[in-house]
């Protein structure tokens, strides 16, 4: 599917000197796209809220376009996969949030595909949450660099082991404040040539940490404004994720002075959005739902582009948009002629910010997750139920008008109905496997997320996210992984464990198909686990552990799809290890 170029804004936008016919060119312009993790609406103090201060964010809306009705899906990976490809996550396969059923199809265009392609310097930082092995992996969808981490969370903040370009490093510092480091190293670097920066910044999701500097204020801080009378409210989590929200605006400060600095401010565009509704009850301009609901509240998030050249500061747009219109909008701010192997669902918003907004059709933006449709016109929600509410008098979803406009709701229901038929027939059914060895790839991991316990082995915690393997108590457990060898070859295997001195000796075999592999833990290596001690409120997920890596020897892997299973020979102690991840690096002939 072609799209045409979409002429910029201006045509003298950023308009180099007069010196030479290269002069008259403009500049193609610079992208910078936020978005956070598990931010509400509510949690910005332009939209009301008088618990914080987020000056920083603020000033993007102030000088640039303010979306007053933009939403997201109710959850991480769906959302950012609507906001790489421009279409709806149920097309492309996302269906879950870990275990692969975060991963988008191979076939999807994602606008780092589009604008790397186009010549531009491509990166991204922080949470990926869209698929850990190469092709999935950051770095085969289309971004040159990549740091941060795959998974849907991370279970310590503080100079936690991260990767980059697939290979594991320690990081540095406060992660949020790390990433935003490597962004604005990577803008440094790349300034005299275009680039387009994804910093998709880790907070302020569980567990709820943030260092003193921004929690001091908020310890004991009794909030003017929390949730409405329906809801409870965890007034220890808020002033966590207030404080959490005040550092993000902190970094957003970050990378626009570093713009200033650079020069680059007037020709850069920066986007700010949230993943979903915040992951509590607090304030959030009285909408229904939260993180997980299709409700107003869920999926609600504010959108804010600055673009100096181009946009009138102040510029408020009322009508509705969606995740899916980021990749069409940013392709025709770029000038861009692109093809993508599937039809957009996301519309180009550049009419609206150029007040055009008498050429802008009647549109439904549509919300999904755990089996739960919504639909939003310009006016009114159907929810998940059935139900109609009118939102521009009543966001609060309290009173259901589907007696006083039957026509309206039946309308959305054929609709909502037409959109499930369409774009959920088979999601979640079929099992896709991991995918290990792609020639273009030196690093593979292989986590025990996406792995399957078998025996006594359970996971250290419910949510498969930053787990481990623990409970390895037998020679007839072992772990499993569906895998696809992608090209014939020898890895280096690297196993990341723990395992208490007087338990150490135990041997184990990796096989796949034919191949196997033999190794034995030699040394103890039994560190506490932690977390807790920087935990502001107590967490659901699982603890962490300094888990050490253990150079197995190396394996022979031949292309094709079978089981890799990892499964103990012998065990002298009581246990054999706990497991956090398994890595595989290609060797190069």
């Amino acid at each position: 599917m072609l799209i045409p170029a979409i002429p910029l804004l201006t045509a003298g936008a950023g308009m180099i000197g007069c010196s030479s016919p290269d002069a008259e060119k403009p500049l193609k312009p610079n992208f910078v796209i936020i978005i956070t993790d598990d931010q509400g609406w509510g949690d910005i103090s332009l939209h009301g809220n008088t618990n914080l201060n987020t000056p920083n964010i603020d000033a993007l809306a102030q000088n640039g376009a303010q979306f007053t009705n933009f939403y997201v899906q109710p959850v991480c990976s769906p959302t950012r996969a609507d906001l790489l490809t421009g279409r709806y996550h149920t097309r492309m396969g996302v269906h879950d949030t870990s275990e692969g059923g975060e991963r988008m199809n191979l076939d999807e265009t994602t606008f780092a595909d589009i604008f790397k392609e186009a010549g531009y310097a491509t990166a991204a930082f922080g949470k990926w949450h869209n698929g850990m092995q190469y092709p999935y992996h950051p770095n085969g969808r289309g971004f040159d660099e990549f740091y941060g981490f795959c998974s849907g969370h991370w279970g310590d903040y503080f100079s936690p082991p991260l990767e980059h370009n697939g290979k594991i490093v320690q990081g540095e510092g406060y992660v949020p404040d790390d990433i935003t480091g490597r962004a604005i190293e990577f803008m440094e670097s790349n300034r005299n040539k275009p680039f387009l920066v994804y910093i998709a910044q880790i907070t302020p999701h569980t567990p709820m940490q943030v260092p003193d500097r921004w929690y001091d204020r908020f310890e004991g801080f009794e909030p003017e404004m929390t949730t409405d009378e329906r809801y409870t409210e965890d007034i220890p989590f808020t002033r966590a994720a207030l404080a959490m929200c005040e550092n993000i605006d902190w970094n957003v400060g970050r990378v626009t002075d570093a713009l200033k600095e650079l020069g680059l401010e007037e020709n850069t565009v920066i986007i700010f959005l949230n993943d979903n509704g915040p992951n509590s009850r607090r304030w959030n301009g009285g909408m229904k739902g939260i993180k997980g609901s299709t409700d107003e509240g869920g999926v609600r998030s504010p959108l804010f582009i600055q673009w100096k050249t181009d946009i009138k500061p102040k510029t408020v747009i009322e009508e509705v948009a969606g995740a899916i219109d980021i990749l069409p909008t940013i392709a025709a701010m770029a000038g861009l002629e692109y093809s993508t192997n599937h039809p957009l669902d996301g519309k180009n918003l550049l009419p609206l910010m150029n007040g055009d907004p008498d050429s802008w059709e009647e549109r439904y933006i549509y919300a999904y997750w755990n089996g739960n449709v919504s639909v939003r016109s310009q006016r009114y929600r159907l929810d998940n139920q059935g139900r109609l509410f009118d939102i521009t008098e009543d966001r609060g979803q309290i009173n259901d008008i589907s007696d006083k406009e039957p026509a309206v709701r039946e309308g959305m229901a054929r609709r909502a109905a037409r959109w499930k038929k369409e774009t959920l027939e088979g999601v979640g059914t079929g099992k896709r496997p991991f995918t290990v060895g792609h020639p273009d790839a030196v690093y593979t991991q292989l986590p025990a997320r996406d792995g399957q316990p078998h025996g006594n082995i359970v996971r250290s915690n419910r949510w498969p996210n930053s787990s481990f393997f623990t409970n390895w108590t037998s020679t007839d457990d072992k772990i499993t992984w569906d895998v696809e060898v992608l090209a014939d070859g020898w890895f280096d295997v690297e196993i990341h464990y723990t395992c208490p001195q007087a338990d150490a000796g135990s041997t184990f075999e990796l096989s796949f198909g034919s191949s196997t592999l033999r190794g034995q833990i030699t040394e103890g290596h039994d560190p506490p686990l932690r977390g807790m001690e920087n935990d502001r409120v107590k967490r659901v997920e699982s603890y962490v552990k300094d888990f050490r890596p253990l150079n197995a020897g190396r394996i022979y892997l031949q292309q094709g799809k079978d089981q890799m299973i990892l499964q103990a020979t012998e065990m002298p102690g009581s246990q054999v290890m706990d497991f956090r991840l398994m890595m595989l690096k290609r060797i190069k002939e």
